[in-house]
């Protein structure tokens, strides 16, 4: 649509995720029309992050450092692990202030049509963690979804073979949700896991 380097500059902000050709115009008319929009700091900035983040070595959460701040931490419950698929999640996690226990990072989830199987997945580096018994619960935290939900089926079958208590994220009505427009799925898991009220 536009001329050379301008369309290039779109196309390449379309290809992030979440940003459609719409979204990506508006960012490039955004960098192109501010006059103050620093763009070389912008530049040096994804350079940056490009060059100095990794992954922690031993949960798969983005870190500066070999091991994540999370990994590091003493105060953290070494017997709890929380597996999620991203680090995205964790930060998601870490908001609610509930969770002290450790994580682990998949990188992703269970998706044939995608052509992701547990092989391409963190999972044998997650088996590696819980062999010297240290960890007592495994808590899957995946999303609840069809790849989720398959990953957290495959990852519970695995993990009954040794003896540590898995659980899974109760899942359900979201607070200040309508009965009615509750999709089945979500009223069923809403009644699966349904709890006593003291």
């Amino acid at each position: 649509m536009y001329e050379g380097i301008v369309q290039d500059l779109i196309d390449e902000l379309g290809r992030l995720p979440g940003i459609g050709p719409k979204s990506a115009q508006r960012i490039a008319f955004h960098i192109l029309q501010t006059e103050n929009f620093d763009v070389s700091h912008l530049a040096e900035i994804l350079t940056t992050v490009r060059d100095k983040v990794k992954f922690c070595n031993i949960c798969g959460n983005i870190s500066e450092q070999e091991t994540c701040a999370i990994c590091r931490d003493p105060r953290r419950d070494p017997a709890l692990i929380c597996v999620v698929e991203e680090a995205k999640d964790v930060v998601a996690i870490e908001r609610t202030r509930e969770f002290r226990g450790l994580y682990h990072v998949l990188g992703g989830a269970i998706s044939p049509i995608d052509g992701v199987g547990p092989d391409q997945l963190r999972i044998r580096e997650l088996m590696q963690r819980l062999a010297d018994g240290t960890v007592t619960e495994v808590i899957l935290a995946t999303d609840p979804n069809l790849e989720g939900e398959a990953t957290a089926t495959y990852l519970s079958r695995l993990l009954t073979t040794l003896e540590i208590r898995v659980t899974r994220l109760a899942s359900g009505l979201p607070v200040g949700g309508d009965l009615e427009y509750a999709d089945e799925v979500t009223l069923g898991r809403a009644f699966e896991g349904r709890r006593v009220v003291s």
